[in-house]
């Protein structure tokens, strides 16, 4: 996922504000900050409503090449027995055999294989994503929030993206009938992040 053609028009002399950077600046190895990023899904229930969800361990890397998006690069490993959507007794469930299996299968895995700039702050990254042992490709839609110091001294970048994928593809296909048709949860599952990343020194 590469940076370019940031245009910013704020004006603000504030330490976090978003900068118009040199792209070249923002060239190099980044660590995904967990405590200032959201991995969340949706998932509908019943026929009728959304139930939402995070993990909350995670790791992850991004390498940004500013002058060739295609050089960029994204690794995630996320630890499912974090999943958390608010609800204890469901939270066991989806940890169950009938969903992510934790106990066989504690990690899920993100390895980029492609990075795209599309314009403006728009970019899509392709990679293998690797769930109960099955790896099937993910693409994710990312727009580019900004980048900026903090407080702290670190450089920061930001990252919006989302996706969609069925879940009955890497092989969650528990699911139960409806009296009134349909069924409890659907295939299709919507995926959001908001990334922070730092860059390491």
């Amino acid at each position: 996922m590469g940076i370019f053609g940031r245009k910013d028009s704020d004006s603000t002399t504030t330490a976090t504000a978003p900068v118009n950077p040199d792209l070249a600046a923002l060239t190099g190895d980044y660590t995904i900050d967990a405590a200032h990023t959201t991995l969340g899904f949706v998932a509908r229930h019943a026929m009728v409503t959304n139930v939402k969800g995070k993990f909350l361990d995670f790791s992850g890397s991004l390498h940004l090449d500013g002058t060739d998006p295609a050089r960029s690069s994204a690794s995630l490993d996320v630890k499912m027995d974090s999943i958390d959507t608010g609800n204890a007794d469901r939270d066991g469930h989806l940890k169950s055999a009938d969903f992510f299996k934790t106990d066989e299968f504690p990690t899920m895995t993100f390895r980029s294989t492609k990075a795209e700039a599309l314009g403006g702050d728009d970019y899509r990254i392709t990679g293998d994503l690797s769930i109960l042992g099955v790896t099937r490709p993910l693409t994710i839609d990312l727009e580019f929030n900004g980048a900026a110091k903090d407080p702290f001294g670190n450089e920061r970048v930001g990252f919006e993206g989302k996706a969609e994928i069925l879940r009955s593809e890497w092989g969650l296909t528990w699911n139960a009938a409806l009296e009134t048709g349909g069924v409890l949860v659907s295939d299709k599952i919507k995926l959001n992040f908001d990334i922070s990343a730092i860059k390491n020194a």
